[in-house]
Parts: C-alpha cells; structure tokens; sequence
C-alpha cells in the first residue's frame, strides 16, 4: 500500500502535505476567553490578541499567552519594627489582574515575581511608619495604604491591584500580657464608674426624698404604715413599732385635759 502511495502520488507531494498540515498546526492559535496572546514578530511587538481562533505566521510570529484571571498573591510573614518600637509579625494576601497583556510582557520580566516583591517591601515600610494602635485598630486605613502604593507601582506593568488585606498581626507573648492586662484595668475603670455613677444617683434621690418627708411630715407617717405591712407579712415575727413623739404628745394632751374637766365637776 504504501509502495502503491509513493508510486502513485509521489513521494515530493507527502512531504508538501506533510509540511502543510505542520504549517497550519503551528499557525492556528486558540486563546481562552480568560487569556490573551502577545504577539511578535521578528522580535518587534504586533499586539495582544483573542479570545478565540486566529493564525500567526510560524517561525516568523511569536505567541505569548497572559492569563486576564485575577491572581490571589499570598505575601509571607515579615517581621517589622512599628514606629513605637514594638517587633510584630504581619503577613497579608494581595488581589490583581493584568489589564495590558503587551506591558505585563514587554514592561518586566515577571510581572508575578515582580508584584510579589513590590507587595513585601511596601507591607515592610508601611507597617514600619505606624504605631501599634493604628495597625491593630486601623486595620481599613492600612489596607487602602497599601493597595494605593503597590498599585502605583504596578500600573506602569500593566497590572491593577484591587485589594490588599493584612490577615493577621502576630505580637510578642510580653505585649499580648500587658495588652491583656491593659484591658482588665480598663473594664475594672468602667466598672468602678457605673457603681459610683449608681451611688451618687441613689444618694440624690434619698436626699431628695429626705427633703419631702421634712416638708410634709404626714409622709413620715405613712411610711411608717407602710413599713409595718411590709412586715407584718411575716407572721412569725414579733414587731415593735415607734410611736411618733406628736402623737404621745396629742395623747397627753387629751388625757390632761379630760382630767382636768372631770376634776372640775366634781
């Protein structure tokens, strides 16, 4: 059979059909919706081109695929000074893209590596210019910091830096106790203040109450009622209740003066 081809066809037309389909093989590209291809030619740079079905010109063109996905770039524990002198450990993830395919290429060699690096000095600096308080409670202003910076640094190479996220702010064992410690006293302030706020009320309204009961000493009586009801409630007790010294004297007074009208008649 393959005497029969050779014999028929000619070896000279094999090859060409064999150089034709490696010509198309080569020159037939497909790029992902997600990706786009740089390309060159004869080392000079034609474009970005894609997504889809397109043909270059082999050993003439040259094609470099660039991945338009974001990329989630994890920066590694770095140990900093802050700016009142206390080591920690932060460690943050950072968020970007390429928006130019050709700059991601023609711009820098990796852009990955690149952004990487960038994103551990800018994380070092930034931290080192704050105090603790603010990298502990200000954690949204140093976060928009940082993507500010990297992405200005990023931008001439094509990529876009859309979020920057310290994740964790590792402190020595020494200032987790004094910050710990620090909290403590502050509840035991806030507490202290409440009861002492609730005292000072109370004391107001007793005055308050004192004040009434000497304008209006019928109040005084009823309290008085008051109080008995309250502990006559209990049966098994066995009350002594003062008498207010204007009713012994309003007594007295009676019974002096019905003796002296029973004396009188006699």
């Amino acid at each position: 059979m393959i005497d029969f081809l050779l014999t028929e066809i000619g070896l000279p037309l094999l090859v060409a059909l064999f150089l034709l389909l490696a010509f198309l093989a080569a020159a037939i590209k497909v790029v992902q919706e997600y990706e786009r291809g740089v390309i060159f030619r004869l080392g000079r740079l034609v474009g970005a081109k894609g997504p889809g079905l397109f043909l270059i010109i082999p050993v003439i063109d040259r094609m470099v695929k660039v991945d338009l996905r974001v990329v989630t770039l994890d920066v590694p524990s770095q140990e900093v000074i802050t700016k009142d002198n206390v080591t920690v450990k932060v460690n943050a993830v950072v968020f970007f893209r390429v928006v130019d395919p050709s700059a991601a290429i023609v711009q820098v060699e990796d852009f990955r590596r690149a952004t990487w690096n960038i994103s551990q000095t800018t994380l070092r600096n930034v931290v080192g210019q704050s105090e603790l308080d603010d990298l502990l409670a200000n954690r949204e202003e140093i976060n928009q910091k940082l993507q500010q910076i990297i992405d200005e640094a990023t931008e001439p190479w094509g990529v876009k830096v859309s979020i920057v996220e310290v994740k964790d702010v590792e402190l020595p064992v020494a200032m987790q106790r004094a910050m710990a410690k620090q909290a403590e006293a502050v509840r035991e302030k806030r507490a202290k203040i409440v009861h002492a706020e609730g005292e000072f009320s109370a004391a107001e309204k007793l005055v308050g109450a004192a004040e009434m009961m000497t304008e209006h000493p019928v109040s005084i009586q009823l309290r008085y009622l008051q109080t008995l009801t309250e502990i006559a409630s209990e049966k098994n007790s066995t009350i002594i209740f003062p008498v207010p010294m204007d009713i012994m004297e309003g007594l007295t007074n009676l019974v002096g003066g019905a003796r002296k009208k029973t004396g009188s008649g006699k």
